[in-house]
């Protein structure tokens, strides 16, 4: 008869592990070793998947503008809205980005104190210079092991900043200054961002402007996919799969 107080083996289940089903000792040990901590809240979560949407039809329909498909011989010209309808996609989308982007700055103020962190960067602090050396480091694969990092590492933190607060300023700006001339010159939109026009000398340097900013943003989206599956193999913590539950996963509990 077996002794139920005795250590159990490697394999075996582990006597007081009933509600992990099969689970050996060593899968114990693994389970207590692992933590998480709530990072990124449901109003961060809905806006990242939300603003990726947004710029993914964004950079599609941006391209068709810059570029416009030739005619579609399917109806009489008269008859088709095809690039109309691209346009419309396009103008919604940045609408849809921009309120977004607002509500994201609302949140920045109630939100937790990781909901501020795309907003502010701790240059004064000696030690985050530091770990972005330590962080550049570790992706040219210069550093035998990651350090352990809650919300974004400063690199990221950086990158974010300056290609999402920067960058989707920009484009909202430039964006709604050419949707208003459009409109013209007596339009309220035209009050509000007409001075960018004038900012730059004429539309045609904003629509370059514009154009420039998609690519840069385009850039940043590979690097950004790129980086976080990366980190999500290689690195100590998880990171995919925060920005879908909000909860930041440690792999090991050894100090970061």
């Amino acid at each position: 008869m077996r002794d139920d107080h005795a250590p159990a083996a490697a394999g075996d289940p582990h006597p007081g592990a009933a509600l992990a089903g099969d689970a050996t000792a060593a899968d114990v040990e693994s389970l207590r070793k692992h933590s998480s901590v709530y990072v990124y809240e449901a109003p961060v979560r809905l806006w990242h998947w939300v603003n990726a949407a947004a710029i993914l039809v964004l950079v599609a329909t941006g391209w068709f503008i810059g570029s416009p498909p030739p005619s579609m011989q399917i109806a009489e010209a008269t008859h088709q809205f095809v690039f109309g309808y691209i346009r419309f996609a396009h103008f919604a989308a940045g609408q849809v980005m921009a309120v977004g982007f607002l509500a994201r700055i609302y949140w920045a103020f109630v939100g937790n104190h990781h909901a501020r962190q795309l907003f502010v960067l701790p240059v004064w602090k000696a030690h985050w210079w530091r770990e972005i050396l330590f962080e550049l480091r570790w992706y040219l694969f210069l550093e035998k092991e990651p350090k352990k990092y809650v919300g974004h590492n400063p690199l990221a933190q950086v990158a974010m900043f300056l290609f999402i607060t920067v960058g989707l300023s920009f484009m909202i700006l430039t964006g709604f200054a050419l949707y208003a001339e459009g409109l013209g010159a007596d339009s309220w939109l035209y009050h509000a961002f007409g001075w960018v026009l004038t900012l730059f000398g004429n539309s045609q340097i904003v629509h370059s402007a514009h154009h420039l900013g998609m690519w840069a943003i385009v850039i940043f989206m590979m690097i950004h996919i790129y980086v976080a599956i990366r980190e999500d193999i290689m690195s100590r913590q998880s990171m995919v799969s925060t920005m879908i539950s909000g909860h930041r996963s440690f792999k090991d509990d050894r100090p970061g």
